[in-house]
């Protein structure tokens, strides 16, 4: 089993090998990254390969300050963003909202309880409008506050409160009208 430090070093030096070892230890859980933000397969793969591209040629860069799988996590969602701005303009995910236009972000979703797996509730997030599931992936999946996520999109801190309220509102809705919640 190769360490990350020796993975670094043998992709730094466009080692072939160690290019395989990183892409087989990490390309299932990267492919899944990618596929939050498109549910598309095709343009999951299309997204992952394209983002290792970047890994590899960036790989040199890597500090070490945080882990190896971070990183290229982060490189892989803002690959997935980009392919998004790319397929779709940003104002056209959020064009029914209007900027600072918030709902109430304080509520949060019942806890399901045990009943509702986590396929679920991914299948629900999947259903999401564009810019509701984007914002919601990014603070409930990845864990990025909403600051960071209005300078990824371009969007203002209130506009992504209130995708991710609004993301919410129908995550609940969908689970009481599957009888999943009261």
């Amino acid at each position: 089993m190769w360490n990350d430090n020796d993975i670094v070093k043998g992709c730094a030096d466009n080692d072939p090998k160690m290019q395989q070892v990183l892409y087989q230890r990490l390309a299932p859980k990267m492919l899944a990254v990618c596929y939050r933000y498109c549910n598309d397969r095709d343009d999951a793969k299309d997204i992952m390969h394209e983002a290792f591209v970047k890994v590899f040629m960036n790989i040199g860069k890597f500090k070490f300050n945080s882990t190896l799988e971070t990183w290229i996590t982060r490189i892989m969602i803002n690959t997935s963003i980009d392919f998004f701005k790319k397929k779709t303009k940003v104002s056209q995910l959020f064009d029914n909202m209007k900027d600072g236009e918030e709902y109430d972000v304080e509520h949060e979703i019942d806890d399901p309880g045990p009943e509702v797996s986590e396929d679920v509730l991914l299948q629900l997030v999947d259903e999401l409008p564009k810019g509701s599931k984007l914002v919601f992936n990014l603070y409930a999946i990845e864990g990025y506050g909403h600051k960071d996520i209005a300078q990824m999109l371009g969007i203002s801190e209130g506009t992504s409160k209130s995708q991710l309220s609004r993301a919410r509102d129908l995550l609940k809705k969908a689970l009481k009208d599957k009888k999943l919640i009261d």
